[in-house]
């Protein structure tokens, strides 16, 4: 394994052919180089559009009351209706299969008047009511303060957490929001917490430009009654969240007087099916990415084995020389299979470490950048899938080299003696 003297002959010997060996192993770096660029660019992608999603549960449902589209017991289409908080009760108490329950309903304003006030400075965003277990369906990161909790809701407190849009609008730059007072719509609140949205995009712009204050607390100052805007809604882990989603839209269509059939009276929004979806389709691109890259890296393959041929039969009067002096089989095949290893490990290895420097420099250029990268976000390569490659690639490489040293094997030491 560690004699000089084979290993100074492999190296003779690639070196002997320099433009071939060149060639050759410029095949195998390239398709390693290439496999491990698409599958970190694969991964940055995926990482940006989760990225995308922040911590979303992927176990949610978003459920909201829409307009009739069926006439039913007597009611006419195009009807409207609002869930209530009987609705909220009925469901917690009839659908067990549910995790979490966060009713909302959203204050008038954010739509371009403005509805908030700190001394001078106004502007318009978007106030919901919520209860605490909405940041475990779709959290926020919490900058300072706190969020919402179960005694704000039960004591209906004038309290709110504010988005980092509207920090920026309503005070100066380092002043500590916690504490002081906004109104809304006329109502004093309190600040009890700031946040940042975990989004990315239009949906993080406008979560960042919201109010969270107690869900009760909003019902009750402006006048809302028991009314409910939308529910977010997420399963038991042994359940699916189109099972739960299936039958809330069922029991809120019996409390409500409408037709089973009606499909428009109820909307809905299941990221569990979007999640599968997103997760079929990074599968199907990793996977076009193994085949282009194991075609490649076959191609290098195959090239290193075409170069062993060529070798071989270039040095079949040494083979035959060798044999003549008792050299076995077992040394004529370390040999060549030598050659064919070293020619595929290093090219191997070279690809694949220029394939993850360049994917450095790429997410370095990004994050410097100074753009938009939330669509690609960390182009990274999995350390134990790139060494399984380069394994893989040596394998490879004994195989490349079976069959010019069985075709050394075969050439009989007179015949080879006497070749020119």
């Amino acid at each position: 394994m560690f004699d000089r003297d084979r290993w100074s002959e492999v190296y003779m010997a690639l070196k002997s052919n320099k433009l071939r060996t060149f060639l050759t192993a410029f095949g195998v770096f390239w398709g390693i180089f290439m496999l491990i660029i698409m599958l970190g660019s694969g991964k940055g992608l995926e990482n940006g559009v989760y990225y995308g999603m922040g911590d979303f549960a992927t176990n949610s449902v978003f459920v909201w009351a829409q307009p009739t589209s069926m006439p039913y017991k007597g009611y006419k289409p195009g009807r409207r209706y609002n869930f209530t908080n009987q609705d909220t009760k009925a469901i917690l108490d009839n659908i067990p299969e549910i995790k979490l329950l966060a009713p909302r309903v959203q204050a008038r304003g954010g739509d371009g008047t403005n509805n908030v006030i700190r001394g001078l400075k106004t502007g318009a965003f978007s106030i919901l009511g919520d209860v605490p277990e909405v940041n475990q369906i779709d959290p926020v990161h919490i900058t300072a303060g706190r969020f919402l909790n179960q005694v704000d809701i039960n004591e209906s407190r004038k309290i709110a957490i504010i988005g980092d849009r509207v920090v920026q609008v309503l005070f100066e730059n380092k002043e500590d929001p916690i504490g002081e007072y906004i109104k809304i719509n006329g109502v004093f609140f309190q600040i009890v917490g700031t946040f940042k949205s975990m989004h990315s995009q239009g949906w993080g712009e406008w979560q960042d430009q919201c109010v969270f204050i107690p869900f009760s607390t909003l019902q009750k100052t402006y006048n809302l009654g028991t009314r409910v805007g939308h529910y977010s809604i997420t399963s038991k882990k042994e359940y699916t969240a189109t099972y739960v989603e299936a039958k809330v839209k069922a029991l809120l269509k019996r409390r409500h007087s409408i037709d089973p059939d009606d499909k428009r009276a109820i909307g809905s929004n299941n990221v569990e099916k979007e999640f599968i979806q997103i997760n079929n389709l990074f599968l199907g691109i990793s996977g076009l990415i193994w085949i282009v890259g194991i075609g490649t890296l076959l191609a290098g393959i195959i090239g290193v084995s075409n170069i062993m041929l060529f070798i071989v039969k270039k040095r079949t009067k040494e083979i035959g020389i060798q044999r003549a002096l008792g050299a076995s089989p077992s040394v004529i095949i370390s040999s060549i299979l030598a050659e064919s290893v070293v020619l595929t490990a290093i090219a191997g290895w070279l690809g694949l470490v220029f394939g993850v420097i360049l994917l450095e420099v790429i997410n370095k250029a990004i994050q410097s950048g100074g753009g938009d990268n939330t669509m690609f976000t960390n182009p990274e390569v999995d350390f134990n899938i790139a060494m399984i490659a380069l394994l893989i690639l040596v394998f490879a490489g004994i195989f490349a080299g079976i069959i010019p040293a069985r075709r050394a094997l075969e050439i009989r030491p007179i015949e080879a003696i006497r070749d020119e």
